[in-house]
């Protein structure tokens, strides 16, 4: 089977960065925009917004169990294995939770019920922000140690940035909700995206040879590693749907969003601004 050949010379760069920044500056109103609504990037879940889980062993239907929990702020029913059920409601003052934990033991003695408050929810909320936040610090800082190139180690911070911003509106569109578990999905995220991005910038700025002879070796070493993570992750996401397990889901779904937002930025965005710099800096 021929291999398939990334030549560089065939796309217009600014073209290649075009498009990518279009769909970041749409993601970014989107997040902008959701932050303005409920005070996160991403529609916060319970881990964030404070609320009630909880998870019924039940033969009813789930119009049934709907019908049962008309009178409460039911947010979502998720239907799990064995005729399991996960419900989620919405914040309720202490006087509210003890009559609801008395409403669920006299329909559904077994019931398993947690609650987070939304005290400790806001709590979470700020740790979760500075763990991005320093995470993308300690990026930059191996970034600007690693070249001592300024444009280049920006642009790899920024497809790092725009691989989560467009992931995080993604999730707004699709409804995926800011959890813990999709909380560790982003983090994972960023260093995916800087591992992508540095193979890319370190073959082309500090090995010898023609410009397309580079990209195209980086294309290939770094496209095996995408798509062998991507289908491992793939197996991971159907598997989830199969087991309806929604952790595994909202995990899976996040990775694989942001490994296509990284193939994007990273041959697209950061290649078309590597190819810039390199003619610029052999003309001088």
């Amino acid at each position: 089977m021929k291999k398939f050949k990334y030549d560089i010379n065939k796309y217009d760069p600014k073209l290649m960065m075009g498009i990518p920044a279009i769909l970041f500056a749409v993601a970014a109103v989107i997040v902008l925009i959701t932050f303005i609504i409920t005070g996160m990037p991403v529609t916060p879940g319970i881990d964030f917004a404070g609320g009630t889980a909880v998870t019924l062993h039940t033969d009813d239907t789930k119009e049934e169990i709907e019908a049962y929990f008309a009178g409460y702020d039911l947010k979502s029913i998720e239907e799990g294995i064995s005729g399991g059920y996960y419900l989620k409601f919405g914040p309720m003052t202490n006087e509210e939770m003890m009559e609801f934990n008395e409403y669920i033991i006299a329909g559904y003695p077994d019931a398993g019920i947690d609650q987070i408050g939304a005290n400790f929810g806001a709590t979470l909320q700020s740790q979760a922000m500075l763990a991005l936040l320093f995470a993308f610090l300690g990026m930059a800082v191996v970034v600007f140690i690693a070249f001592r190139k300024i444009l280049p180690a920006v642009t790899v911070v920024f497809a790092g940035i725009a691989d989560i911003t467009i992931t995080a509106a993604a999730m707004n569109i699709f409804g995926i909700e800011l959890s813990l578990a999709t909380t560790a999905a982003l983090l994972m995220l960023i260093g995916y995206s800087v591992d992508s991005n540095i193979l890319l910038t370190t073959k082309v700025l500090k090995r010898q040879g023609k410009l397309e002879e580079k990209m195209e070796g980086a294309f290939h070493t770094g496209f095996i590693m995408t798509s062998t993570t991507f289908c491992a992750i793939l197996a991971m996401f159907i598997v989830s749907l199969i087991a309806n397990v929604p952790t595994l889901y909202s995990i899976a779904a996040v990775l694989l969003i942001g490994l296509v937002c990284d193939l994007i930025f990273t041959w697209g965005f950061n290649a078309g601004m590597l190819r810039i710099y390199c003619a610029r800096r052999v003309g001088r």
